[in-house]
């Protein structure tokens, strides 16, 4: 048939059939193809962290024979009974989804990390399907990463093992991951020049981590973080908190858990049963596996390395959602007890938490549980966010756009709750069940990829969304009639700052009081 139209060439190329085999690092893959979108699962980025390689660095690909058929998600890193089908610490996989026909295209290529509190979560549920975005235009992979107390033991004889750090497996395996896709993704269409990494919750706290990871430059041109940051100091001994933990707390946990597990040291931790290891670590036992201030992976707190300009500058978009807090409220809580947080903070920075608290209706005990969710959407996560965006936009050259989702999605009873807009970014089919939800759907879509395309978000028909700044703090704030606006709840997370920075002013150790003394699982 010869065609000379431009309807009959779209014809003659849609009929041609996705990217179904690569060569890749290892060797070749086989993927499957269902309505013009290849999808490869459980491809190997790294050898599997067992036995000896258990709490080592992530180790090259082990090659194999033949053509491996990559058909099947691998089980997630091992985790509680949150994953239905088990889990494995054998489970550095990650899975890809292209509609790229040739591996000349280069098409923008996303990376998603999954949330789950450093402890859980999975790189293959459905709800982070990639389908839709290849459908888009997008190379997307989503990646897995060792959880738990298999990612983030610290302990001295690890750190003399290495010659370096310990306690960061998990990060150093999402940074063998993005290595891989520099070197393998333009075989599946995507542009190794044109990386986003994106996460939610505990992916968009590694999302900010690799953003002052020195270990991840040049890894990615883009970063979004949904609902995640970290900006606040590393837990010390002696104090509670997290998702970052100095190096000197996670050591007196690292040596704790040995005891605890009736073993002289990390070479006879190396031969126990993966069950043993989990369940000592999570039964009951208190101890916090998150990732490290190692002084190699993590050099110092992201605050400080923004500050000084030394880190990752790439354009960023970042946010979190109006209902974050959600049952989060002790069920104690009361007019009385609401007044109780922070009182372990200095004496000298009681003004300030006052401060705080007076921007938040306590006078009744119901108005008191409502603040305390309010209270800990803006410490922990709206400030995070804003406090990114900020120092980003004064020392970055590269731009950073802020949004904040206001959508109760069809299955929530308690609004835009924590990890709600995910659905809505990969265009699930609740996020779509009615008109306006396929809106809202259908814009964030829109706007992230065409963030990846370019570091900005706007584009042709789409209501205009500003670069951030301390001068202009707006945000796109994704309602059902979205548009750009004053950063909500700016005024209560400036009050937060100031009590932040007392803290840390003046306390001895530098820390951090988290203001409602408790973290998120997610």
């Amino acid at each position: 048939m010869i065609c000379f139209t431009a309807l009959c060439v779209a014809l003659v190329g849609s009929a041609r059939a996705a990217i179904e085999q690569a060569e890749v690092t290892g060797g070749t893959v086989q993927g499957t193809v269902d309505h013009g979108v290849a999808v490869f699962k459980g491809l190997p980025f790294a050898a599997p962290p067992v036995g000896e390689l258990r709490w080592k660095a992530p180790q090259p690909v082990i090659p194999w024979v033949g053509v491996k058929q990559t058909r099947a998600v691998a089980l997630p890193c091992t985790q509680g009974s949150g994953a239905p089908g088990g889990s494995s610490e054998d489970c550095l996989y990650l899975n890809i989804w292209t509609a790229a026909i040739s591996p000349a295209e280069k098409r923008p290529v996303m990376v998603w990390i999954h949330g789950g509190g450093f402890n859980g979560g999975d790189a293959s549920s459905t709800d982070f399907d990639g389908t839709r975005f290849a459908q888009d235009g997008v190379v997307l992979v989503s990646i897995a990463y060792r959880l738990g107390v298999f990612g983030f033991l610290a302990h001295p004889e690890l750190r003399q093992e290495s010659g370096k750090s310990s306690g960061d497996y998990g990060l150093e395996d999402q940074i063998a991951a993005l290595q891989w896709v520099k070197r393998n993704i333009q075989r599946f269409g995507g542009d190794a020049e044109n990386v986003t990494i994106f996460g939610e919750s505990a992916g968009g706290m590694a999302v900010s981590l690799l953003a002052g990871a020195p270990a991840a430059r040049g890894l990615f041109e883009r970063a979004i973080s949904e609902s995640g940051g970290v900006f606040a100091q590393p837990t010390r001994p002696g104090q509670r908190g997290g998702p970052l933990l100095s190096v000197e707390f996670a050591e007196n946990t690292g040596r704790d858990f040995l005891k605890s597990l009736g073993v002289a040291d990390i070479r006879a931790a190396r031969v126990l049963a993966t069950d043993r290891i989990f369940h000592a670590a999570t039964d009951g036992s208190g101890f916090k596996f998150w990732p490290v201030l190692d002084g190699d992976i993590l050099k110092a707190p992201n605050a400080e390395l923004y500050r000084a300009g030394r880190f990752n500058d790439v354009p960023t978009l970042v946010g979190s959602n109006s209902g974050e807090g959600a049952g989060t409220a002790p069920p104690n809580t009361t007019a009385k007890s609401f007044l109780e947080i922070g009182k372990d903070a200095p004496q000298a920075c009681a003004p300030k938490i006052a401060a705080v608290l007076a921007r938040y209706a306590h006078d009744t005990d119901a108005a008191a549980v409502k603040s305390f969710e309010d209270l800990s959407r803006d410490s922990d996560y709206g400030w995070n966010s804003w406090t990114w965006a900020r120092l980003h936009a004064r020392k970055g050259r590269s731009k950073v756009f802020v949004y904040y989702f206001d959508v109760s999605p069809p299955d929530s009873t308690v609004g835009a709750y924590h990890g709600a807009e995910v659905q809505y970014v990969f265009g699930r089919p609740s996020a779509v069940a009615r008109m306006d939800d396929a809106r809202v759907s259908d814009l964030m879509r829109r706007y992230w990829i065409n963030f990846a395309k370019s570091g900005d978000p706007n584009g042709p028909g789409l209501p205009a969304w500003p670069a951030f700044s301390d001068e202009a703090p707006r945000a796109m704030v994704f309602d059902r009639t979205p548009s750009a606006r004053r950063l909500p709840n700016l005024d209560r997370m400036r009050a937060i700052d100031a009590f932040f920075t007392c803290v840390v002013d003046h306390a001895a150790d530098g820390r951090v009081v988290p203001v409602t003394r408790r973290v998120r699982r997610r």
